[in-house]
């Protein structure tokens, strides 16, 4: 039957796109490809650090060194990443809203950090921050000191995280609502903040999770004092030249659920801003 001419043409109902032999294709090279890299290597570590049972991994991550190490971790990474989702929108916002000389050169410092070999960031701090400091400023050997260092390889993220939404953000409502008479700090509050939440929250999981597997920075200013200042990548590396794999495994397993729950919690985070609008 013919539609009449005076009726618009029907739009097509959304529903599931239609399956195509070259999706399919794709799919299974995309699925092969992470199989291969991620999941089955990341299953191999649970199943190697619960192999034992769950008793004897519980064992194994309450021992004073492996629970020291663990809490420490995470502790450390969870304030760097409070630290970072702070600062780090701070600097964010001056290179997108603020112009002084040096800025390019400053914009390239922020990257360092992605660039640097971590055991060379280490050795950089060790110089600057040890017992020979030329600032009088001894930061080794303390969890000051691996503060520091957590803080020094997590930098870039939230930064590199917030500056493309600043970038694009809309000026134009700022501009009405301090027209109408609203000051800056309540522009900033109820328009330019909502805004940037999700890529703070996004570049505050990728600081976190970035700081749970820390090595490099942190072998060297740590000291790598048992109960005071190991972290839990240091002690697994302790724990693999002791011939304690399945030791190893279990604290990477740790680590493992620890950041899952935060990647997981952060996509809950991302759909919850997206619903808002």
């Amino acid at each position: 039957m013919e539609q009449p001419a005076d009726q618009p043409a029907a739009l097509p109902r959304p529903g599931r796109r239609k399956w195509r032999p070259s999706t399919g294709i794709e799919l299974g090279l995309v699925t092969l490809y992470l199989s291969f890299l991620v999941v089955i290597p990341l299953a191999a570590l649970v199943w190697k650090g619960t192999g034992g049972g769950w008793s004897e991994f519980w064992a194994t991550i309450t021992t004073p060194d492996a629970k020291s190490a663990l809490l420490l971790t995470i502790a450390m990474a969870a304030v760097v990443a409070l630290l970072n989702a702070v600062m780090g929108t701070l600097i964010a916002w001056v290179m997108v809203r603020d112009s002084f000389p040096g800025q390019r050169i400053v914009d390239a410092l922020i990257d360092l950090p992605f660039a640097l070999p971590t055991i060379v960031a280490g050795l950089v701090l060790l110089a600057l921050y040890g017992p020979k400091s030329p600032i009088n400023v001894s930061l080794a050997y303390t969890r000051l000191g691996v503060g520091v260092a957590l803080a020094f390889v997590t930098l870039p993220f939230v930064v590199r995280t917030v500056q493309p939404v600043l970038i694009e953000l809309d000026r134009d409502m700022e501009q009405a609502a301090e027209s109408l008479g609203a000051s800056r700090s309540t522009t900033f509050r109820r328009i330019v903040l909502p805004n940037l939440v999700p890529a703070i929250f996004a570049g505050t999981a990728l600081s976190f999770a970035r700081a749970l597997s820390e090595y490099g920075s942190t072998v060297l200013i740590s000291g790598n004092v048992p109960l005071k200042t190991q972290v839990a990548s240091v002690q697994i590396y302790n724990s693999i030249q002791s011939d304690n794999n399945a030791g190893a495994a279990a604290v990477s397993t740790v680590l493992l659920i620890v950041s899952l729950l935060v990647l997981v919690a952060l996509g809950l985070i991302q759909r919850w801003a997206v619903r808002r609008g």
